[in-house]
């Protein structure tokens, strides 16, 4: 068995149960629904798709070129490491940092339908209900994307990386209905959301561009849907509960930032651990790659109310506080945009091409 089919046999026969705690509510006013909540609802529904048939999976990819990244954007670009690397390890490093992403995606997105399910079960308002229904059916889709894409496109699988499982662990395992939204819905979906917008702007390569903006389309209804929700219930909290969760929002996003320093995969490699570990704490891609993962989360933390001076002290400590004025809606709009952007060019292409198969049939039926 080779170094890949090992890491891939680890990936697979890695599992993890713990109970979860919390009430289970149901809710019997139908009528209740607030009609944010309720369009969100109508719009998950509308937007309602098949990955078999709206991405296109006969697009090949190079495994150690998969994203088509510009070398100078690769994380460790200019460390000593880096340097120490012949084109065939270059190459071989490239598989392993898109896998370690991917898989990471595919884990928060398993993550996401897990909690999903659990926000249908806990939360005690009959709109919201409704529309986390139609998230776990996106999580899923989303969660099958990447699997696929794994499995068939790059062929090697990580596990889930220790950062995103501890906070996964702690939005499920605390017995507030509200909690799940917040660790998923706000934090791991926010960064989610901005490291899958870094990628769709990054690549050349059709194939991921087209998951990536897909996935987007529907996460940035997700995080409005954590917003609008959380926002309305936050504002009915005392000061001491409204601590608790900036605790909690403190802590998930200490530990997203460290999320992406991709430990297992320089580990894998049999890198320098210690340079590239401190290479990927001060380096200059590193520090603008961070700030820019953080574009969602601040505004939407700042905007449900989360917004202390432990919050504010920690998000100035990452070097993030300033994104706190960032136009979250805005940003979520051009998401959405962009998917549909894609669809029509890939239609007009389409077009173009049974024209031209048409014609060529014309002629050949007229000699």
């Amino acid at each position: 068995m080779n170094h890949s089919d090992e890491l891939n046999e680890r990936a697979k026969s890695t599992s993890w149960t713990f109970p979860m705690a919390g009430d289970n509510h149901f809710s019997w006013d139908y009528d209740s629904g607030r009609e944010r909540l309720l369009n969100l609802y109508q719009k998950g529904k509308d937007k309602q798709w098949d990955s078999a048939t709206r991405i296109d999976w006969s697009i090949e990819v190079d495994p150690c070129d998969a994203l088509g990244t510009p070398e100078k954007t690769l994380a460790l670009y200019g460390s000593r490491q880096y340097e120490k690397l012949n084109a065939a390890e270059r190459r071989e490093m490239r598989q392993h940092m898109a896998a370690w992403e991917f898989s990471q995606f595919l884990h928060g997105e398993q993550g996401a339908m897990i909690c999903s399910a659990r926000i249908v079960q806990s939360v005690p308002d009959i709109d919201s209900k409704y529309y986390a229904a139609t998230q776990v059916m996106d999580e899923a889709r989303h969660a099958e994307i990447f699997s696929r894409f794994l499995g068939e496109k790059i062929g090697l699988t990580y596990p889930i990386n220790p950062h995103l499982k501890s906070l996964l662990e702690d939005a499920l395992n605390d017995s507030r209905w509200d909690m799940p939204y917040l660790g998923m819905q706000v934090l791991i979906e926010g960064l989610a959301l901005a490291a899958f917008g870094i990628l769709r702007d990054r690549t050349d390569k059709p194939l991921p561009k087209q998951i990536l903006a897909y996935v987007m389309q529907d996460e940035a209804r997700h995080v409005a849907f954590g917003r609008l929700a959380l926002r309305d219930y936050y504002a009915q909290l005392s000061s001491r509960e409204i601590a608790e969760r900036e605790e909690f929002v403190v802590e998930g996003c200490y530990l997203m930032r460290d999320r992406f320093r991709m430990q297992e995969v320089w580990e894998n490699l049999g890198f320098d651990m210690k340079e590239c570990m401190e290479y990927m704490n001060r380096g200059p891609r590193m520090r603008a790659f961070r700030s820019l993962l953080f574009a969602r989360i601040v505004p939407c933390v700042k905007d449900i109310g989360l917004w202390g001076p432990a919050v504010q002290n920690a998000y100035a400590d990452m070097g993030v506080l300033e994104m706190g004025n960032s136009d979250l809606l805005k940003l979520m709009s051009e998401d959405e945009a962009q998917a549909d952007e894609l669809d029509r060019e890939r239609a007009e292409l389409q077009a173009r091409v049974n024209e031209i198969d048409e014609a060529v049939a014309l002629g050949a039926a007229a000699e």
